[in-house]
């Protein structure tokens, strides 16, 4: 049985799949790892600990699905995206590697902005945000001075681990252009950005396709893994493109929602020149030569998790969230803004916070729970209204996440959204995404989009009901109001906050 291997290093842990010709998950195993906040919006992870966890289920992988290591003919990665890995000359790690979630670089993207100026949107596509890969860099050669002197190159965090598994150094396309290093539309480093801020361009590594294959795997990787020595490395992609392949979002037309502890709406392009004003995202997709727009809800899974935990913390979702269908469209007129952390899109504001809107005596929990789950689908519609005013139809809409796993929730995204929401018969997220890119490279399939063909399978699919579309076309401008009502009380309330 031949196989192919997808590798997801996620934030919390991870998750190898073994997934055989017919896109058959045949086995998984997961490791978990530590976050460390050191300060108030720090998050670091040890490298080494992505490597020992990498290795760990991958073991675990090999050891118990009864696979010979022979047939496993190719591996890949997704990735989480903007990390900062910064290497020696010997590419051992400097210090922790500063995440995607990590927001103490505010002064850096302010910096960025002044420096750079409309260049930056031109050149890198999107806006400077704490969360990207630059303003780490900048940073560290800021506040820690002699351990910058010691980074020669820097890596994103799948890269690094790749690195470690082959002793080869790549960065795919569709990671590099989470760094604001990248000329997006060039598909190249961007030399005016680098010598904006006196970085060399022996800092950036090798760019390469997702698909293409940068090395195989070391004896000694071979010797802890059970894996075969010099089985085909593949470079993998990020973990937002890898979530795409693996939703089969590959062509025009087709736009994805993922809501997991965040949310996405995601949309394919192909049109390097599509223009939207860093509204949204724009980066370089997993399949060559291609691109996809995103905008991000910041809390949206998480507030769901965060008022079950709050009032029904040991009841199961399934339990609270029983009643939600039987409440009409609209909450009986309550309104909640998903901003418990700040928000990204459309409005990049790390101080709104959340609120609910039209409470009165009548509204039950269940009313409250269905508030907060329209919530989360009007902050996702927002980034989709940007999409359909750059003249993106955004008639179809494959679901995945949590979001993907109620049938209340996938119904009410389709009436918010005015399209047909699809669930997939088999969601495996990122990871089956980054089987797809080996599968593609081992030379399975002629194309990703022939893989997709065999590999994503839908399931059940829903249409919007004209009667609740109507209602929550209402609601929704009624909703954009609020960010604009509130903003001003949130940052007076700032100061209050522990």
């Amino acid at each position: 049985m031949s196989c192919v291997i997808g590798i997801d290093l996620g934030t919390s842990a991870v998750k190898a799949l073994l997934v055989d010709r017919d896109g058959k998950v045949r086995a998984e195993a997961s490791r978990n790892y530590p976050l460390f906040h050191e300060h108030t919006g720090w998050s670091e992870q040890r490298p080494e600990d992505w490597v020992e966890g990498t290795i760990g289920a991958l073991r675990e992988l090999i050891s118990t699905s009864g696979v010979h290591p022979d047939e496993v003919e190719g591996i890949s990665f997704s990735g989480q995206m903007h990390g900062l890995v910064l290497l020696d000359e010997a590419n051992r790690p400097v210090r922790n590697a500063i995440l995607w979630n990590d927001t103490r670089t505010t002064a850096e993207c302010r910096e960025i902005e002044r420096v750079l100026g409309p260049d930056l949107l031109g050149i890198a596509r999107n806006p400077a945000l704490e969360g990207f890969t630059l303003p780490k860099i900048l940073w560290v050669k800021r506040h820690e001075p002699d351990v910058f002197a010691k980074a020669k190159r820097f890596l994103l965090p799948k890269d690094y681990v790749r690195y470690r598994l082959t002793g080869e150094i790549h960065m795919d396309y569709s990671d590099a252009a989470g760094t604001l290093l990248l000329d997006v539309a060039g598909k190249k480093w961007s030399t005016e950005i680098l010598a904006a801020f006196d970085l060399p361009a022996s800092f950036c590594p090798p760019l390469v396709e997702s698909h293409d294959h940068v090395g195989g795997v070391l004896p000694e990787v071979a010797d802890q893994t059970g894996l075969a020595a010099g089985t085909k490395v593949f470079a993998g992609g990020a973990d937002n493109a890898c979530g795409a392949i693996g939703a089969g979002i590959l062509s025009e037309g087709l736009t994805m929602c993922s809501i997991g502890t965040s949310g996405v709406i995601l949309t394919y392009e192909q049109n390097r020149d599509t223009d939207y004003a860093g509204k949204v995202h724009f980066f370089n997709h997993g399949k060559a030569d291609s691109f996809y727009a995103m905008g991000v809800t910041l809390a949206a899974g998480y507030s769901l998790s965060w008022f079950k935990q709050t009032f029904a913390p040991n009841e199961s979702f399934a339990d609270f969230l029983r009643g939600v269908g039987d409440i009409k469209p609209g909450s009986g007129g309550l309104l909640f803004t998903p901003y418990l952390v700040g928000e990204r899109t459309p409005h990049a504001d790390a101080v709104i916070r959340a609120s609910f809107i039209g409470a009165d005596g009548s509204h039950t929990r269940d009313h409250f729970a269905r508030a907060v789950m329209e919530g989360i689908t009007f902050s996702l519609n927002e980034s989709m209204a940007i999409f359909r005013e750059a003249g993106k139809p955004a008639g179809r809409v494959i679901s995945i996440g949590g979001g993907a796993q109620n049938p209340v929730w996938l119904q009410m995204q389709a009436d918010i959204f005015g399209a047909t929401v699809v669930a997939l018969e088999n969601e495996q997220g990122p990871g089956l995404g980054a089987a797809m890119l080996a599968a593609y490279g081992c030379g399975w399939f002629d194309s990703l989009d022939a893989c997709a063909a065999k590999f994503v399978k839908h399931a059940a699919s829903y249409d919007p009901n004209p009667e609740a579309v109507e209602t929550y076309r209402g609601l929704f401008d009624i909703y954009r109001e609020i960010y604009t009502q509130t903003r001003g009380l949130n940052q007076a309330l700032a100061a209050y906050r522990g």
